[in-house]
């Protein structure tokens, strides 16, 4: 490959629009379209440029790989020259970043010429950086792109290890190990795991570690921060309905909230509570589920699922009452504050751990 990079055509900048009769629309139209392709031929260029710096300096490292610290000196040495001729942004961290962008994205460059891929902006793979598991790097890429994440939303699901707090992601490293033998392969449950976040993160709720608070406040919050809820879900769900009221010939109760998957194609109960989980909670939301499907369900609809939103989890509860083996009940924890990396880690392999006993599986 050469010193340079030449632009592909879909980076040029070309302006479609349909005229109308509003001269001032048009304008408007061209201006806003003409700024978007700007700043998209600015992010290519600015992705293009930090690989290939990337890419001249990790090939200079290899020639003095046998010497300790050479690296470091390369870079060292770089920056300071670069920061005399070119000021701001080519300090140590930011060709160290750019030498790790170039490692972790070997083809990159093949992907510019892709009108299937949306590519994200360099601040977006910046970010990404600091994964360095690949699996999950891969996977924050994907959801990024598709779900059009902000660098803000990106850098939140990061810290909240959003990726390992998705249960199925335990299945993916197994497959991945195997070959991915069961890519093709449907498996109902897998793709529910997908959906449910364990522990859940809300930080966003207001309220502090120590604080006192019922469920109407809990639920009240949530509401409030439904926009931010919906995220931590994760993807493919839609607001329904808060104490929604379903009712027999003899008794009426009322679901404290109800979203909608369009992705799983079913309806997804929520019921908070403030302390740890209790077998009474569980039976309740086993005879809300059985309810919801039988009164509320409609035809195309798969099962419903249900999720015990609580303070704490309990091994007992795992094991031994109706949420042992159950395809359709859940059990998450919230956390009021974000952990430290540390102590998310051990809270996602405690929940992991509830998990299999829920299902009779051992941990790997």
């Amino acid at each position: 490959m050469g010193n340079y990079f030449e632009l592909e055509e879909h980076q040029r900048l070309t302006l479609n629009y349909v005229q109308s009769d509003d001269i001032s629309q048009d304008i408007k139209t061209i201006i806003e379209t003409a700024q978007m392709q700007v700043q998209s031929a600015v992010n290519t260029t600015l992705i293009i440029r930090n690989w290939l710096i990337g890419k001249r300096i990790n090939e200079e490292i290899l020639l003095g790989e046998e010497r300790a610290g050479y690296g470091s000196k390369i870079i060292k040495n770089l920056s300071l020259e670069l920061l005399d001729n070119y000021g701001k942004g080519f300090d140590f961290g930011s060709l160290y970043k750019f030498a790790r962008f170039q490692k972790y994205y070997p083809e990159i460059l093949d992907s510019l010429s892709s009108k299937s891929q949306r590519l994200l902006s360099w601040t977006h793979y910046r970010t990404l950086l600091q994964v360095e598991d690949k699996l999950a790097r891969d996977w924050y890429e994907s959801e990024a792109s598709s779900q059009v994440w902000t660098v803000r939303t990106l850098q939140r699901n990061i810290s909240s290890q959003f990726y390992y707090r998705t249960l199925k992601s335990q299945a993916l490293e197994k497959r991945d190990e195997e070959h991915k033998i069961m890519d093709s392969m449907y498996n109902p449950r897998l793709e529910k795991l997908e959906f449910i976040k364990n522990p859940m993160i809300a930080e966003f709720l207001g309220f502090s570690q120590d604080s006192s608070f019922t469920e109407t406040e809990l639920e009240s919050s949530i509401i409030t921060n439904i926009q931010r809820f919906l995220m931590e879900l994760g993807k493919g769900y839609a607001f329904v309905a808060r104490q929604q009221r379903i009712h027999t010939e003899k008794q009426e109760y009322y679901i404290d909230l109800v979203f909608y998957n369009y992705i799983l194609k079913c309806f997804v109960l929520i019921d908070l509570k403030t302390k740890k989980i209790s077998h009474q909670d569980v039976g309740q939301m086993d005879m809300y589920i059985r309810m919801y499907d039988e009164l509320k369900k409609s035809e195309g609809d798969n099962p419903t699922l249900g999720i015990i939103l609580c303070s704490d989890t309990d091994s007992d509860i795992a094991r031994y009452s109706i949420l042992h083996d159950n395809e359709q009940l859940f059990a998450s924890k919230y956390k009021l504050y974000l952990p430290t990396e540390e102590e998310l880690k051990a809270e996602i392999e405690t929940q992991k751990a509830m998990f299999y006993l829920q299902h009779n599986e051992e941990l790997d």
